[in-house]
């Protein structure tokens, strides 16, 4: 995401990633406004529930999918090797849409649900008239989504996204808990903003984390949590989705050696108004900015497959503390 106002059109193998296996737009956007921004609200188009499988992974079933939008033509891609990404590890529906998967192992997250939200999509700069077409947030009007930013060499955030939550999904699959995922595939367009609050809310998820990385100034470095404010659908959420932003910016800074922005936030944490994503929630959600794609040092780490993986288990690590009290 960017920090800026537009994004360019243009991310692990995942070290542990299935075999089987809301952005959300505008969260890169300027710098965020004061926790008491206050606007209008609205409602959320909610995509049909995602069916939960409980099977083992080598036997997973195809998930349920909420198609949303149309996927888009085959399109050229700026990320060019080593840096392309990996066949999916996670059993895509067909169409790349949202769905869940069962628990691979027993741990201290059985019977939990986790929503995992890997930012942008890898089609969505081939579908302008889709992620352009305007939605309602829950204060304001914004785009339905966005392509995401990249690093300086081409390599897209929406990669990143991908690859990054693949890890965690599978992190969270062995320790016992069942994902939901916005997306299963890093080729289609979308889903709105809207709709992947709407897949979490469905799911009645314990816990939510949209994955991104941001597009900031050059100058500045690290990661920052980006948590809801109250704007009505939200209110019941804020105080569990402060603590959840707690503990990922400590897992985060403990696990990655990554420092908290020097540009974006106090101390690593953002209060945020403006994105679909949280505004509209109904379940614990926060948003992590992961690192400034536009900065060299953290470019360097995006690209880097130990890095990511490192990203997904300091991810994993902070939503096992807030689901387990730890």
């Amino acid at each position: 995401m960017t920090s800026g106002g537009g994004r360019p059109p243009s991310l692990l193998a995942a070290a542990a990633v299935v075999a089987g296996l809301v952005v959300a737009a505008g969260a890169c956007g300027a710098t965020a406004p004061a926790r008491d921004a206050t606007a209008p609200t609205e409602k959320a188009t909610t995509p049909p529930s995602p069916a939960p499988s409980t099977s083992p992974a080598a036997s997973l079933p195809p998930p349920t999918s909420a198609p949303t939008v149309p996927a888009p033509p085959a399109a050229p891609t700026t990320t060019t090797p080593p840096y392309a990404p990996p066949s999916p590890a996670v059993a895509p529906a067909p169409d790349g849409g949202p769905g869940t998967f069962g628990p691979t192992a027993g741990g201290a997250l059985q019977g939990k649900v986790v929503a995992v939200d890997p930012g942008h999509n890898g089609g969505n700069f081939a579908a302008p008239s889709v992620i352009n077409a305007p939605i309602f947030n829950g204060r304001s009007s914004e785009a339905c989504d966005t392509t995401g930013t990249e690093t300086d060499g081409g390599y897209t955030e929406a990669t990143f996204n991908w690859l990054v939550a693949q890890g965690v999904a599978a992190d969270l699959r062995a320790q016992g808990a069942t994902v939901v995922l916005t997306r299963t595939s890093n080729t289609g367009v979308g889903p709105c903003v809207t709709q992947r609050a709407a897949i979490a809310n469905t799911a009645h998820a314990d816990a939510a984390v949209s994955i991104h990385a941001d597009g900031g100034p050059a100058g500045g470095r690290g990661f920052a949590i980006l948590e809801p404010v109250a704007d009505g659908p939200n209110d019941a959420i804020i105080g569990a989705s402060r603590t959840l932003g707690d503990d990922l910016r400590n897992s985060f800074l403990a696990g990655t050696g990554e420092p908290v922005s020097s540009y974006d936030g106090v101390d690593g944490i953002q209060a945020r108004g403006d994105l679909g994503g949280t505004n509209l929630s109904t379940v614990p959600k926060v948003f992590i900015e992961c690192a400034n794609m536009r900065n060299a040092a953290d470019a360097a780490l995006v690209v880097s497959p130990a890095w990511q993986q490192q990203a997904a288990a300091a991810i994993t690590a902070g939503l096992v503390a807030f689901l387990t009290g730890g």
